[in-house]
């Protein structure tokens, strides 16, 4: 028996790792105004390695969603992963030009991340593929679903994660644009993780089986609403507790050096609490 399990696990291994590799094809095809092995082994381009790691890690979150539930025996198993895994290729590099022309809309990602190295830049277009990656696998993940309400959740669930960017920036007394376009690593990371906190809100919003489009979307629409309303509540917490006798603003843009570690704390406040309300509600 654990002799079949493995051989199992072998197989299915397997077969992630040609998606993975087909990912890779696909994401070069579809950025001819760089090489990638270029930039990651001679350039040592810190940007563009955070892109991609977040390209691959939220190809593998959608595969997950495949792979989480109960086996339809090893044959179909294998067939989910490649169609599925086509399709959350096709999704993430579609999330890759939403990122870029409506996340991150007042400047050219490709420029900030080839030619200025822009880490800020690069950990959002990471955290925007890993909130996808989220989406897929609770698109993916239950029983009763199929390729229509794969699409239809991620289509909503990118709106989500667009309609979160907004209140994010409307939330602060500064233009994210503006301090990510100036190289500001830590205004990057605390938004990145706002992006991740909501692309998991809303994986737990969709999980599960498919009953009905209005079950579905009542509690879409619950986790979600819940979500944005939180956002600014968790901000003033990090601010006046986790950062008690300080300015979270003050750290990510009134700073000589941009605090870094400020915006990393405050990125976890955001993913931490998105478990906790997954939890609890």
């Amino acid at each position: 028996m654990l002799i079949d399990q493995i051989i199992s696990a072998l197989i299915y291994l397997v077969s992630v790792f040609i998606i993975i590799l087909l990912g890779k094809v696909v994401y070069n095809k579809l950025n001819p105004r760089f090489n990638l092995k270029n930039e990651l082994v001679k350039e040592d381009n810190f940007a563009l390695a955070l892109a991609i790691v977040g390209y691959y890690f939220g190809l593998i979150l959608a595969i997950g969603g495949i792979l989480e539930g109960d086996s339809a025996g090893w044959i179909d198993d294998i067939l989910d992963i490649i169609f599925y895994g086509i399709a959350s290729i096709i999704l993430l590099n579609i999330s890759i030009i939403i990122n870029n022309k409506i996340i991150l809309y007042k400047f050219d990602n490709i420029k900030e991340i080839i030619e200025d190295r822009n880490a800020g830049t690069g950990i959002v277009e990471a955290a925007n593929h890993i909130a996808v990656g989220l989406i897929i696998f609770g698109a993916v993940s239950g029983e009763g679903g199929d390729l229509i309400t794969f699409v239809i959740f991620w289509i909503t669930g990118q709106a989500a994660l667009l309609l979160s960017g907004f209140v994010y920036n409307w939330c602060n007394s500064f233009d994210i644009h503006e301090h990510i376009e100036k190289d500001n690593v830590a205004v990057g990371v605390a938004f990145a993780g706002v992006i991740i906190a909501m692309g998991n809100i809303i994986r737990v919003g969709i999980s599960g089986d498919f009953i009905s489009w209005h079950e579905s979307f009542i509690r879409f629409g619950i986790f979600v609403v819940f979500g944005l309303i939180m956002l600014p509540i968790i901000r003033y917490i990090t601010d006046k507790i986790l950062l008690s006798g300080e300015s979270l603003t003050d750290e990510l843009i009134n700073q000589e050096t941009p605090n870094v570690g400020a915006g990393a704390i405050e990125a976890f406040s955001y993913i931490g609490a998105s478990f906790l309300i997954g939890w609890v509600i």
